[in-house]
């Protein structure tokens, strides 16, 4: 699946199909005509040089054009963004200092009970908020950060009841806009900035929510607890974020005309000086592009952020679940896949003879709970001039009137490309009372059709209702109304749109790096949207959707617990706490499966789905040092001097190691271990160092490995004995076997002792294997 993916009214999903083109038309518009918008990326900002060199740049180039110059960054990195014609821009690119140069890019955005569910899936029961631990002394107050849409600050799931001062440390502000006053802003949302793209109108100069998308995802991850909350009675409960008792800033970088990359390096750089301790990022570019991480606006902004401590947690993206569609790959990115929870949205289809057929979808139709609808196929009610094919898929225009006229029909994803939405828009055009869309990819995600009946069910219910209609002269059916069916199983399941695995910049760095709820997930909404409202009822101030946009901001809240927990730990340790901890069965018992029903591998869910509780404690950590990334950086083929440029943090003796290539990324000290370009007969070792973070001071771990068929992994020393807390010991893991794999594999190894269990998945690929 390409492109976007989150569930909205008919008027938001137009909106959201500009921010998925734009990343294409912007970027290849500003080839073809000579000029646009472009990024000049200088590195570092810690260097006098590069500070110096950006400001002799702008002041010669733009001493006559100061409205040319769309953002400055100064604070985290150096570079600027302008308005520049071809020539212009390979001029700069060719200056000393100057990184890169490139097209300024549009990227897409990747879009209650989950943190039950969530909660639930482990061993410990603990309360809708934050584990005690995590804020009994009120030492540190965390702060997450959000790219996004914007926010609705009015909504419940933003006040500041019973919250403290704002941390001293805080240095953001409030902007304030025709709509947006500095009183806005309060202890929980502390900051909310606002970025001018050059095309925007300048309605959208402003922090608040127009889209929905910005107050979803922020509510989700630290939202105040709101009670009775439902989207029109579906999916009621307590809304509440995973760490309510954290403080929002609202980076404001996407409008209905995209997420402008010059616009997210600008709210990197803000973000980076304000102070914020975690960022969220719930978009990206589409998977075909292959940006390259010198000209990725999220890969090199994030890079500066965890340079300064912050942990950057993006969504995976949603072009699932073709392998090799994963997006915000760099190393020094958390990126997060999809999975569905235990609540299942049910519309079942009942038939004459009142056999129930299991269906999913939110609607509100009002129609009879007895099967006294006429019930007919989209390829019998086929318009004249419709194609059998169009008609089975109930096609825009494929229907006759006549033929649908009061009927409930039953239309099919043939080609894999359609979407119940498009069908029921059809069936509702003609006059028919329903509609039931047969596709085995979304039966699992439920989508909201408004008052119209509309049920999604699979190729195997299908085949009941076919026998049905095919066994009766006058068939007839009804769908029923929506309910919430709690505890259903089994839990979790990658979602179908969840982008996959591998990497398009090196296999030998698993991603996604963790997987969790973003499957129908309930959550603030802004407050005056009408286009998801039910005729004569105001508009909903919460809203259901799905969208790899929904998982990353919960694993951004366990993050956030996890420092105020911790203050002291990097970016990588709370990485290293989140993925070695993260759990691989469902609540069957069974190991975690795709949409399909086949088990999981990493390239579906990385280490596995986010626990809540075990990762506050992880007992080792895996720290990924400064000197690893810059590492990684040599090894994509970077020279010393241009790493100079980039970093604020390389050491004066630092060279690239000798043979330098993508291969060796494999070493670096990633809690996951990804082994590429693995031949038959030959021996590869690996090293990875572990820190002692238990709070036992003596503790000893003992390894078990899953050996994937045909391989040998040899771990040394089998045991780990440490003496103090803080201590780090370093292992080694051999991998040998007689054939190079035809298709990547999978295994893994767990350091284990009567308190911690610590596990990292295994990745092993040849030059030539698949990822099937």
């Amino acid at each position: 699946m390409k492109g976007l993916f989150v569930f909205f009214s008919p008027f938001s999903l137009m909106v959201l199909f500009f921010l998925c083109v734009s990343f294409t038309t912007e970027t290849e518009a500003g080839l073809r005509n000579g000029d646009g918008v472009y990024i000049v990326y200088m590195g570092s900002a810690s260097s006098a040089a590069n500070a110096y060199r950006a400001q002799i740049l702008i002041n010669t180039m733009f001493k006559r054009r100061a409205d040319d110059i769309v953002h400055t960054y100064k604070h985290g990195f150096t570079g600027f963004a302008a308005r520049l014609t071809a020539e212009e821009a390979k001029v700069i690119a060719k200056k000393p200092g100057v990184v890169s140069v490139f097209p300024d890019p549009n990227y897409q955005l990747h879009t209650t009970h989950s943190w039950d569910f969530l909660k639930y899936q482990t061993a410990v029961k603990i309360d809708s908020g934050p584990p005690s631990s995590a804020v009994s002394d009120g030492s540190y107050d965390t702060i997450i950060g959000i790219l996004d849409t914007g926010i609705w600050p009015e909504s419940e799931s933003f006040n500041d009841k019973d919250m403290g001062p704002i941390p001293s440390r805080w240095k953001g502000t409030c902007m304030e806009a025709k709509d947006f006053n500095s009183s806005n802003c309060n202890r929980k949302i502390i900051g909310a900035r606002f970025y001018k793209s050059s095309d925007d109108d300048s309605e959208y100069f402003t922090t608040r929510d127009v889209i929905g998308h910005g107050t979803h995802t922020s509510s989700t991850a630290a939202g105040s607890a709101v009670e009775n909350a439902s989207y029109y009675g579906v999916a009621s409960g307590t809304a509440k974020g995973g760490s309510p008792n954290a403080r929002i800033a609202m980076y404001k970088v996407c409008n209905p005309g995209g997420c402008a990359g010059s616009s997210i390096l600008a709210a990197f750089d803000d973000a980076i000086v304000d102070g914020v301790d975690v960022l969220s990022l719930s978009l990206g570019a589409p998977s075909y592009a292959h940006i390259e991480l010198n000209t990725d606006p999220i890969a090199i902004g994030a890079f500066h952020a965890v340079e300064q401590g912050i942990l950057v947690v993006c969504s995976a993206g949603n072009d699932g679940p073709n392998g090799g569609t994963v997006v915000n790959t760099a190393p020094w990115i958390m990126t997060v896949a999809a999975n569905t929870i235990d609540r299942d949205l049910e519309s079942d289809v009942v038939l004459g003879g009142n056999k129930v057929i299991k269906g999913e979808g939110i609607h509100f139709g009002n129609v009879s709970k007895s099967p006294v609808y006429p019930l007919i196929h989209g390829k019998s009610a086929k318009s004249t001039d419709a194609s059998e094919s169009s008609a089975r898929t109930c096609d825009y225009g494929s229907l006759d009137q006549e033929k649908v006229k009061g009927k409930i029909v039953l239309c099919e994803n043939v080609d894999g490309s359609s979407y119940a939405s498009s069908a029921s828009d059809e069936v509702k055009s003609k006059g028919g009372i329903g509609c039931i869309f047969v596709d085995d990819r979304t039966r699992a995600v439920a989508s909201a059709y408004g008052t119209f009946p509309t049920t999604v069910i699979d190729s195997k219910e299908a085949a009941d209702i076919f026998s049905y209609i095919n066994s009766t002269k006058d068939p007839v059916a009804t769908i029923l109304p929506t309910v919430t069916v709690e505890k259903f199983t089994p839990a979790p399941s990658v979602a179908y749109f969840s982008s996959r695995g591998p990497s398009s910049i090196t296999r030998s760095i698993l991603k996604p790096d963790i997987t969790a709820p973003g499957v129908a997930i309930l959550a603030a909404w802004t407050g005056k949207d009408t286009s998801i409202s039910l005729e004569g009822k105001p508009p909903s101030q919460f809203n259901v959707i799905s969208g790899t946009s929904m998982a990353a901001p919960h694993v951004t809240a366990v993050a956030s617990l996890i420092k105020s927990l911790h203050p002291t730990w990097s970016p990588s340790a709370i990485r290293s706490a989140i993925m070695t901890t993260a759990t691989q069965t469902n609540n069957d018992k069974g190991l975690i499966t795709t949409e399909t029903g086949a088990i999981a591998t990493p390239y579906d869910t990385g280490a596995g789905e986010l626990s809540t509780t075990a990762s506050m404690q992880p007992g080792l950590v895996y720290e990924t040092t400064a000197t690893d990334y810059l590492n990684f950086i040599c090894y994509y083929g970077f020279n010393v001097s241009t790493i100079k440029t980039i970093s604020k943090s390389v050491p004066a003796n630092f060279t690239c190691p000798e043979d330098s290539k993508l291969d060796l990324i494999s070493t670096i000290n990633y809690p996951s271990i990804g082994i590429s370009g693995f031949k038959g007969n030959e021996n590869k070792t690996v090293s990875r160092t572990v820190t002692n973070v238990g709070g036992d001071g003596v503790a000893v771990y003992t390894v078990s490995v899953e050996t994937p068929p045909g391989f040998s992994i040899q771990v040394t020393p089998e045991k780990l004995q440490f003496t103090k807390d803080g201590e780090k010991l370093t292992y080694q893991v051999t991998v040998s076997a007689a054939d190079s794999p035809k298709n990547d594999v999978f295994g893994a190894l767990t350091w284990s002792n009567a308190k911690y269990k610590v596990r990292s998945p295994i990745v092993i690929s040849s030059e030539t294997s698949t990822t099937n």
